[in-house]
Parts: C-alpha cells; sequence; structure tokens
C-alpha cells in the first residue's frame, strides 16, 4: 500500500529512519515486506550471456532465481566464488563475469532448480 508523502521526511529523532514511500520507521516498515518476497516466475533459472553495453566485454546473467533480494546475493557471492571472479545482483538479476554458462548450469541444477540455457 502506498501513499504520497508530501513531508519528504527521511529520518526522525524519534524513530530514526523513515520510509520514504509508507513513511513509518524503516523497522516497521509495510513497503519493505513486499520487497522481500520472492519475485514470481514460472519456476525455471534461466542462465545466458550478455555484452550490450559493457564495452564487448561478456558476463553471464542469471535470471528466475526464486529467492528474495537477501538470499539472491547471498547465491551470487557462492556462485562467484565457485567461478573465482567477480559479479554483482542488479534488479533481481546475478551477473557473472565472463562466460560460465556450463559451470553454472551444473551448480543451479544440483540446488534443485531446473536451469535452462538461454539465448544463443
Amino acid at each position: 500500500m502506498k501513499k504520497d508523502k508530501t513531508s519528504g521526511l527521511v529520518y526522525s529523532t524519534d524513530h530514526g529512519r523513515m520510509c520514504p514511500v509508507c513513511g513509518n520507521p524503516t523497522d516497521q516498515c509495510v513497503c519493505k515486506q513486499d520487497a522481500s518476497a520472492a519475485p514470481p516466475g514460472d519456476g525455471i533459472v534461466r542462465v545466458g550471456r550478455e555484452t550490450k553495453g559493457r564495452k564487448g566485454k561478456g558476463v553471464t546473467t542469471i535470471t528466475g532465481v526464486p529467492l528474495p533480494a537477501a538470499k539472491l546475493k547471498h547465491l551470487a557471492r557462492e556462485l562467484k566464488a565457485r567461478c573465482g571472479c567477480g559479479g554483482t545482483v542488479k534488479e533481481g538479476i546475478i551477473e557473472i563475469q565472463g562466460d560460465h554458462r556450463d559451470t553454472l548450469i551444473e551448480i543451479l541444477a544440483s540446488k534443485g532448480w531446473t536451469a535452462k540455457r538461454s539465448g544463443g
């Protein structure tokens, strides 16, 4: 439930940090509960490769993982360690530097997800 806030209050001396969306203190925020839920999907984890917007450098992207944001970051950390490279999580998509599609599909399948190769 989003309501319009006109005051723009982000900090209160009584409550600490305030949510700019719902106006409640961050520990009582009602909109963060929506963000921590797992994103809806079809149950298939897709592993692809992208170079667009990266000056020709390729990254392996993983989409459709049914985990909340905090667990998604933990999974990304584990995958980066297993591949021995860097990466990040952006907007629910895990990006691993380099082409590690085959390795990542095996790792995700061993965790019990249906993993498919996407793209070319």
